[in-house]
């Protein structure tokens, strides 16, 4: 009797130990629950041509790795190259999310309508497309205003020829190639009012084979310099096999390509970086980016000794002028190549007007259509 009376009171000792820890405030962690807050931010970029394009694509993965060493292990980066700007953008941006993606940047403007599809679907994920126009509150858009170094690389190329004609190699007649097109030439018309500028459309953003088949129709008419608005280096490059200028196009390819003067180029780091951060702030709001030179997202590569040493005091002075804001690209008067006054003399454009482009300036030889 004795002992189960001790046995008896040994259990009530134990059922009040195990009561009592039931009823502790103190939350039990179980090993296998990480926190979701040392999660590193999964990032997606979809790119339409491969990394080492030596243009384009590559100027936007450089962005990415500029990235990748702001934040460190905080970010986690996927990257799906060679998308064509088609249905198979919507399953790559799927299959982004797919692997937790929670912000996604679609770089090439084929994708806008594929990526508001895929946002609609997906509220809970950040969407950036590049030179778009389409947001929603889960999507923006962003670009660089890259007609300011476009103007100083006409210079460049208005002083650099000899002949007068100066060829473009574009790929679509897009508003944002158009813009591109007008704002060389007036760089152009600065400096040497005589030069035209002659246009050969590819209709692809991205093939060497077409790109160098128009640069070396253009040499074939007498232009002794070539600009580009191209993904590939193919421009350049037969300029440089014909003895001829270049101004190339998203990076700066001074070391390998002869005859090579500058380049409008791209700093993307330095958008990537400002909307991750406000990711991760939880400060991100839709909006349409289009940032100036002075921000840092657009720049002109140094002039080479193949620019025109006179050049150089050019540019400078006019860039000063763009980055304090006495310069204004598409300040009037600006005729159209029919001569008609599209801008009254003293007039600027407005960003609205800019943006939609789909005219020529007075000077350039070519089509819009």
């Amino acid at each position: 009797m004795k002992k189960l009376t001790k046995i008896f009171a040994s259990l009530l000792v134990i059922m009040s130990i195990i009561l009592t820890g039931c009823g502790s405030n103190e939350k039990q962690v179980d090993p296998k629950d990480s926190s979701k807050k040392d999660e590193p931010l999964v990032v997606g970029f979809v790119y339409i041509g491969p990394v080492n394009d030596g243009g384009y694509t590559e100027a936007h993965n450089n962005g990415k790795i500029a990235l990748e060493n702001e934040f460190g292990d905080k970010v986690k980066v996927l990257i799906r190259e060679n998308v064509p700007e088609g249905p198979e953008s919507e399953k790559a941006m799927r299959d982004l999310v797919d692997q937790g993606a929670k912000v996604i940047f679609s770089t090439s403007f084929g994708f806008m309508d594929y990526t508001a599809k895929v946002a609609k679907d997906h509220p809970e994920v950040k969407f950036m497309h590049c030179s778009g126009n389409t947001t929603l509150d889960n999507m923006g858009t962003y670009f660089g205003k890259i007609e300011e170094p476009r103007y100083l690389s006409g210079i460049v190329a208005g002083m650099k020829t000899k002949t007068n004609k100066i060829g473009y190699v574009g790929a679509f007649p897009f508003p944002e190639v158009i813009r591109g097109i007008n704002a060389f030439t007036l760089g152009v018309q600065s400096v040497n009012k005589d030069a035209t500028v002659e246009v050969m459309w590819t209709n692809t953003w991205y093939d060497p084979a077409k790109e160098k088949e128009a640069a070396n129709a253009l040499l074939d008419k007498g232009c002794d310099v070539l600009g580009q608005h191209q993904d590939s280096t193919a421009t350049q490059i037969a300029a440089s096999e014909r003895g001829a200028a270049s101004i190339g196009y998203d990076l700066e390819h001074k070391e390998n390509v002869s005859g090579y003067m500058t380049a409008p180029i791209w700093n993307w780091g330095t958008y990537y970086i400002k909307a991750v951060k406000e990711v991760m702030d939880g400060t991100w709001k839709s909006e349409s980016y289009w940032g100036p030179m002075a921000d840092g997202i657009v720049d002109l590569a140094p002039l080479t000794e193949y620019a025109p040493e006179e050049s150089k005091e050019k540019v400078e002075e006019a860039k000063k002028a763009i980055l304090d804001g006495s310069l204004k690209v598409f300040k009037g008067p600006l005729l159209d190549q029919s001569g008609e006054v599209k801008v009254k003399d003293g007039d600027v454009m407005s960003d609205e007007d800019v943006w939609s482009m789909d005219w020529f300036v007075k000077g350039v030889i070519g089509k819009t259509k």
